[in-house]
């Protein structure tokens, strides 16, 4: 059987943080933060704290995966923390919603905006109807994208790392040529001073069947409620960044390119997201009128389609805008699917190894790649495209994500005490202030979730408590798999 190789640097560990955190999120999801919070000082504070937590949570992730330079990455902290039982739960999270549903999510957003294009693939646009689940041209070009993203990762790890590397590299100098345009257009409008003269009245919108019903004041425990809910699509945008540590078996020096990558790659997303959102507020003011044609005259609250990076552009370039902006998004999304399918099916790899998962995905082909996991992967988040319920799993996986995040950054603790002679090439920041100070915080923000989004967040724990008897069939299929140290 072939055996995976260490070729992966540096460059490629930072690139495939940075690829598959930026996807489509950065361009849209601003419009519902704004209307969450209604103002230009809270929007930013959104997207800084939503960076900062995902910077500390980067940092010491670097200490497990130094401890841990192996395939499978988190799945493998977590059980050497807490025992296979919470890493299957974790992994199990991971096949069925976390990393499928994201692909399938940013796979139809790729379709999306192709049909700006072409007019075959636009939004609503129905094949044919099976039952009551219709099938539309933008779910079967997301299908065919998974397929061919899969197909060439099945080919080996060289191609994968090449396609990561050109559209990270299409998408970062984009997104720059994005932040700056924007930035050196509207700096002199006038347009960033209005919207930070209310920079801290913080308000809520209040809208019904799609009616504007006026604002909510917000302040104190309301207020802090609402920059908790308006985080969750700042850090959906910023998830997938704990990817690299999926891939870590196939990473040249891991105990250093690893912690390095994740540093680097969440600090330049960071930074690349406040700036394009201090782009934005150059450009569009926050408040607008819901029911107006002009992009501009609709703000970043009621971006139509939430299209809040369309819109800003379009001040500068007119209509070409909403083309500029698709290809831009189409990069950005294909780029952020490779990384994602490149690095999930090494977690159901590691997964399989241990007599976790499906035993043929633990085989590699003559390529060194796991290409049944990548089929396996591949196959139910074409799935997950077909269901049309990509949005409401985006709320799932986030939230699941924020929880077993926690339940990682808590084993660091655990492993601190049970492994304290364990070699740790890098320490975690600032230990024990930093990541407490994590769990706490990110803590608050789930209850403040499942208060807000109930149902949603509920599904995502329904999920998960429902990875507990499949783990015993697996268990019971594969008793005979001795598991790995």
């Amino acid at each position: 059987m072939a055996e995976q190789k260490r070729s992966l640097g540096l460059l490629d560990t930072t690139f495939l943080v940075a690829g598959s955190m930026i996807g489509s999120g950065i361009f849209i999801v601003s419009a519902d933060i704004a209307r969450t919070v209604g103002s230009a000082g809270w929007l930013l504070v959104v997207w800084i704290l939503s960076g900062l937590l995902t910077l500390i949570a980067a940092l010491s992730y670097g200490e497990l995966a130094s401890m841990m330079p192996q395939a499978g990455g988190q799945f493998v902290y977590i059980k050497k923390a807490f025992g296979e039982l919470t890493a299957f739960v974790y992994g199990w999270t991971v096949f069925l919603v976390i990393q499928t549903g994201v692909i399938a999510a940013v796979a139809v957003a790729f379709a999306k905006f192709t049909g700006v294009f072409i007019p075959f693939f636009e939004e609503g646009h129905v094949l044919f109807q099976i039952l009551s689940v219709k099938i539309t041209s933008a779910q079967l070009l997301a299908i065919a994208i998974i397929a061919l993203l899969t197909y060439i990762n099945t080919r080996g790890i060289e191609n994968g790392k090449i396609i990561q590397r050109i559209f990270t590299s299409a998408k970062l100098i984009a997104l720059f040529s994005l932040i700056i345009v924007g930035i050196y257009f509207g700096v002199n409008k006038g347009i960033l001073t209005t919207n930070f003269s209310t920079a801290w009245q913080g308000q809520q919108a209040i809208i019904s069947n799609n009616t504007f019903l006026g604002f909510n004041s917000l302040s104190g425990i309301a207020l802090y409620s609402a920059i908790g809910t308006a985080m969750l699509g700042a850090l959906f945008s910023s998830d997938a960044w704990n990817n690299v540590t999926f891939i870590a078996g196939e990473v040249n020096n891991p105990k250093r390119n690893i912690p390095l990558g994740l540093f680097f790659g969440v600090c330049m997303v960071t930074l690349f997201y406040v700036l394009a959102n201090i782009s934005y507020l150059c450009l569009l003011p926050v408040e607008g009128d819901m029911n107006s044609s002009n992009d501009v005259a609709r703000g970043i609250m009621f971006a139509k389609n939430d299209r809040v990076g369309t819109a800003a552009l379009y001040v500068v370039l007119g209509d070409v805008a909403k083309y500029v902006m698709a290809a831009l998004i189409m990069i950005s999304t294909f780029g952020c699917n490779n990384g994602l399918i490149l690095s999930g099916a090494r977690l159901f790899q590691s997964m399989a190894n241990e007599g976790l998962f499906f035993k043929k995905a633990g085989t590699l082909n003559q390529y060194s790649a796991p290409s049944y996991a990548l089929v396996i992967q591949g196959v139910w988040a074409s799935l997950l495209c077909l269901s049309g319920s990509y949005g409401d799993l985006l709320d799932y996986c986030t939230f699941s994500s924020l929880v077993f995040y926690i339940i990682t950054i808590i084993g660091l603790f655990v492993l601190r005490k049970k492994m304290p002679l364990a070699e740790r090439p890098y320490k975690a920041f600032g230990y024990p202030i930093i990541p407490l100070l994590y769990i706490i915080l990110t803590s608050i923000i789930c209850i403040n979730l499942l208060i807000v989004k109930s149902f949603n967040c509920g599904m995502g724990v329904f999920i998960m408590l429902l990875g507990i008897p499949i783990f015993y069939l697996f268990k019971k299929q594969n008793q005979h798999v001795v598991p790995k140290d």
